[in-house]
This record gives structure tokens, C-alpha cells and sequence, in this order.
């Protein structure tokens, strides 16, 4: 089972007693504004992303992982990789995506998940390079995005929401761990 340890975290697959904690971050529209076409998930929904994310380890070994607090053991949300389908522009590289409930917020846990994310990209998983798509506007995560080391490299419209996304990307030889 693949698992990364930060000082706060433990990045992990998921669990069956995930589900709920984690349907209730994606019914926040708060969390989920710059997710998707920013409208919150069900918890049938949810349990179908778990299950997709799961299917990509298996298939692509890599993913999206559970991101748990070490201390406490609470699920703070989900942050990983995914090879995207879309935009045209970004399909078929690797993305790092992050998620966190509000309560999680404004405390560094993003960008601590993120980095060990994008550290076993680079690192374990050998990749060259890893791109964040972001709904343009979305300056939190433009944030975390910067604390990364990546770099805006373009623009696109979400090929089926319509709004503007903007694209980041690092390659291996500007990475600094």
C-alpha cells in the first residue's frame, strides 16, 4: 500500500471510512466552487470518485490519496495525481490536484500534501514532469501552485463547464525539494 508521511500527514489510498467524511467536504459549495463545474457532490457521487481514484492507482500507479491528519487521524481531504483527459491543451499529462475541507484551510496542510505528492511524481514515479490545472481566479490554489515551484504556462476554457482554467506546470529540472 502506498503511503507518504509528511511532519502533519499521512498521504494514503483509500478506505471504506473515507466515504463520509469525505462526502461531506464535497457537499461544502464552498470547497467545491472551483472544482468541476463548481457545484457539490453527493455522497454517490463521492463514493464514484473513490472508486475512479482507486482504479487509477491500479491502472496507472499513481493517484489521488487520501490525506489524513497524523496527529488526530482526521480525513483533511484528497490530493494527488491524475492523468487528465481535458482541456485538450493539458490531456494525457499527469496533474496534481488538491482538495481540503474548509476547516482545513489557511494552515499550510495543501501545500505539505501537495509537495510530498509531487515529490513521489518526480522521484518515485520517475515522471519528467507535472502539470496543475486551476480554475482561473482561484488564487488560493494559484498560491499553493507557487509554493510548488510551477509556473503559469498558458490558458484554456473548460471544454464542458465553459469557464477559464489556467494551466501550471514544472519539469524535473526546476524542481527543488
Amino acid at each position: 500500500m502506498t503511503e507518504i508521511r509528511t511532519p502533519r500527514l499521512v498521504l494514503r489510498r483509500w478506505l471504506d471510512d473515507d466515504l463520509v467524511p469525505l462526502s461531506e467536504i464535497h457537499a461544502d459549495p464552498v470547497v467545491m466552487r472551483s472544482i468541476g463545474d463548481g457545484t457539490p457532490r453527493s455522497m454517490e457521487q463521492t463514493a464514484e470518485d473513490i472508486e475512479a481514484w482507486e482504479e487509477e492507482w491500479d491502472d496507472e500507479g499513481l493517484g489521488i490519496f487520501a490525506v489524513e491528519l497524523l496527529g488526530s487521524g482526521e480525513l483533511a481531504g484528497a490530493v494527488g495525481l491524475s492523468v487528465t483527459g481535458a482541456p485538450d491543451e493539458a490531456a494525457g499529462q499527469v496533474a496534481i490536484s488538491w482538495r481540503l475541507g474548509r476547516v482545513f484551510w489557511g494552515q499550510g496542510y495543501a501545500s505539505e500534501a501537495a509537495h510530498a505528492a509531487l515529490e513521489f511524481a518526480l522521484q518515485d514515479r520517475g515522471l519528467d514532469r507535472v502539470i496543475a490545472v486551476l480554475r482561473t481566479g482561484d488564487s488560493a490554489s494559484a498560491g499553493v501552485a507557487d509554493k510548488l515551484g510551477m509556473q503559469a504556462e498558458g490558458t484554456a476554457l473548460h471544454p464542458v463547464h465553459g469557464h477559464d482554467l489556467t494551466v501550471f506546470g514544472i519539469d524535473l529540472t526546476q524542481y527543488q525539494e
